[in-house]
């Protein structure tokens, strides 16, 4: 049986804080394209989708020729802030105590997320993260989470099995994901979507601090064995 134990982090709004940041390239889209702005924490919900599925949840109905227009102009309203130093993506408080916890337990640890492999790697790399991550995947290569791909390829790339791996993030989208794979679903309680939603997408607990989040991964291997 595989020893390694694997845990898949999703980036925004479970490692960093980008919410401001997504929102203000969120509007610019929105408004270059003649379409209505929703209020910031409407618009937060679709963190952690993919841009395609974020834009057509934003516009439903939409036509796809323009979703995938407004998903390239986010893409490069985003770059042009990242390139202007706009982009603010603080790691929240308590998860570089936390990655660094996981990390001398044994852990292996995993990104799956919405961003890009650009977007990935740039947040990563501003924290002094990029070495802590054995596998990461993006919406470069795999459909939108809901859908398991991301955690089943940081599975096969870690070398680990579903009763050895938990995912953590902070949306439905997130726990759908980990109910796809199989794998232990924890939400976090500091991101973007309601603690009601995460436990109705399946989450088997929610952490309301980064600390508790080791001691609920291993409850859930003990359960899980």
């Amino acid at each position: 049986m595989s020893a390694v134990k694997l845990a898949i982090f999703d980036c925004d709004g479970t490692l960093v804080d980008s919410g401001a940041t997504i929102f203000a390239a969120l509007k610019s889209t929105l408004e270059a394209h003649g379409r209505v702005v929703p209020p910031a924490r409407e618009a937060r919900r679709v963190v952690g989708l993919s841009l395609f599925q974020a834009m057509e949840m934003l516009v439903p109905g939409a036509p796809a020729d323009e979703l995938s227009a407004m998903a390239e102009t986010y893409r490069q309203a985003f770059q042009g802030m990242r390139a202007a130093g706009e982009v603010e993506e603080p790691l929240f408080e308590g998860i570089s105590e936390l990655i660094e916890a996981m990390v001398s337990d044994g852990w292996a640890l995993a990104v799956a997320t919405g961003k890009s492999d650009r977007g990935l790697r740039h947040c990563l790399a501003a924290h002094g993260l990029g070495d802590r991550f054995v596998s990461l995947q993006t919406a470069d290569r795999h459909p939108s989470k809901p859908h398991p791909a991301m955690a089943l390829a940081a599975m096969a790339e870690a070398g680990a099995l579903s009763s050895q791996t938990v995912m953590i993030g902070d949306t439905g989208w997130d726990m759908g994901c980990a109910r796809g794979a199989g794998v232990g679903a924890i939400g976090v309680g500091w991101g973007y979507h309601d603690d009601d939603e995460l436990l109705a997408a399946g989450a088997d607990c929610i952490a309301t601090e980064p600390s508790e989040v080791i001691e609920m991964a291993q409850a859930w291997l003990v359960r899980a064995a």
